[in-house]
């Protein structure tokens, strides 16, 4: 019986193939629209909170925060500098503290000018631990060394965007800032943004260049095994009150744990992601209205069609079902559509981003269960939106049916 419901209900949609088709586009466009938002939106859900979870759990960082009011009418943010670093690492709990400076600086390759973040990379022991942080490997040349000067290596997406390119190699000569850099290395792809679109440098020489003597654009703290962060993080909060001269409430700067910042960057992403449900439900609603309005026409137009097959026997809920399994496969049939340029849309733009960002911060994250909720989801829509044309059909009198198709 089924299967004979679902014969004439195809039947149907195929003898009218331009009004199923019109119909059809308000459903795909919406399915489309849920499967590439919600896919891409989750694949950035992902690749975000990844990139921020690389540093582990285990890690505070503090940055500079707060205005420093200077002469009338400027306000300018207060500099953490090496005393505050050389500070951190004399707090409890602090297995040690790594000041960081990363600017954006003017580069010159190849007659071709650009901006591009500047990284710095600290001496001795603490640049192995941020290369083991960071998971920094040389694909081709090398790592930088205790006293390289005038030495850059570069993140694996500047030798892929058009201001570098392939041409840039080991041995090429690049300016930061208007000083001549030789490039000694290129890194591996981390898919990460903030690394493979960077220009990595000796913390001394970029002082130099970018003439910051003493200060550092962040603290990375890490504190040692079986500390309490949250007493940690507390500590290097009176220890900087003091050495700052600043009253609580008041402070000039920031000291955050790495979990509590993944944990409101999830948040912020879900309800990001929230907000693009409803947009694409709202775009679902439409195109069931729209086979609403279909049907309702199909009714009018099968009057007489209706009241034959009662006349032969067809009960209520004969065609009941038959309105039903219409409407329902206008929505499926539309749904399919709908995924399969959601998915290729999806692709298409992670593809576009990931080049222009030079990272995998854009992803597209297609799973079966998105797949398949599409589908049942427009099926539904469908079915839903046949509802009442389904009803009302069932309840026309065959008699009244037959006379008023004549």
């Amino acid at each position: 019986m089924l299967n004979e419901y679902f014969n004439l209900a195809l039947k149907n949609l195929l003898k009218r193939k331009l009004r199923s088709w019109l119909t059809m586009i308000g459903i795909f466009i919406g399915i489309a629209a849920v499967v590439s938002l919600i896919g891409l939106g989750e694949g950035l859900r992902t690749a975000v909170l990844s990139q921020f979870s690389m540093l582990g759990t285990d890690f505070i960082t503090v940055q500079a925060g707060g205005v420093q009011f200077g002469p009338p009418g400027s306000g300018v943010v207060k500099p953490l500098t090496k005393n505050d670093v050389k500070d951190l690492n004399d707090v409890n709990g602090v297995k040690f503290a790594i000041g960081r400076l990363i600017k954006t600086g003017k580069t010159e390759f190849d007659k071709k000018v650009g901006f591009n973040f500047v990284g710095s990379m600290p001496d001795g022991e603490q640049r192995k631990e941020i290369e083991k942080i960071l998971g920094v490997k040389a694909e081709k040349g090398r790592l930088l060394k205790d006293g390289d000067r005038l030495k850059v290596v570069l993140g694996k997406h500047l030798t892929e965007m058009d201001h570098f390119g392939e041409k840039v190699k080991i041995g090429s000569k690049i300016l930061v800032q208007d000083k001549q850099f030789e490039v000694v290395g290129i890194l591996e792809s981390k898919g990460s943004f903030i690394i493979d679109t960077v220009i990595f440098m000796n913390i001394d020489m970029m002082r130099e260049v970018f003439d910051k003597k003493d200060d550092v654009s962040a603290i990375l703290v890490k504190t040692r095994d079986g500390a309490n962060m949250d007493i940690v993080k507390e500590n290097i909060e009176k220890l900087l009150r003091k050495t700052r001269k600043t009253d609580e409430g008041e402070e000039d700067f920031r000291v955050e744990l790495a979990a509590n910042n993944l944990a409101a960057l999830d948040s912020t992403l879900f309800a990001v992601q929230l907000f693009v449900y409803i947009i694409a439900g709202i775009s679902l609603v439409v195109g069931g209205i729209g086979i609403m309005n279909t049907m309702y026409t199909a009714v009018v137009e099968r009057t007489k069609e209706i009241g034959i097959m009662k006349s032969i026997g067809a009960k209520n809920k004969d065609i009941f079902a038959l309105f039903f399994f219409e409407s329902g496969l206008l929505g499926m049939v539309g749904g399919i559509i709908g995924i399969g340029i959601g998915v290729g849309l999806a692709k298409g733009l992670a593809y576009i981003g990931s080049l222009q960002l030079g990272s995998n911060l854009i992803q597209a994250k297609i799973s079966l269960l998105l797949i398949v909720g599409a589908l049942l989801f427009s099926y539904l829509i469908g079915s839903l939106a046949g509802i009442l044309p389904a009803v009302q059909a069932s309840k026309l009198s065959p008699v009244e049916a037959l006379r008023y198709a004549k």
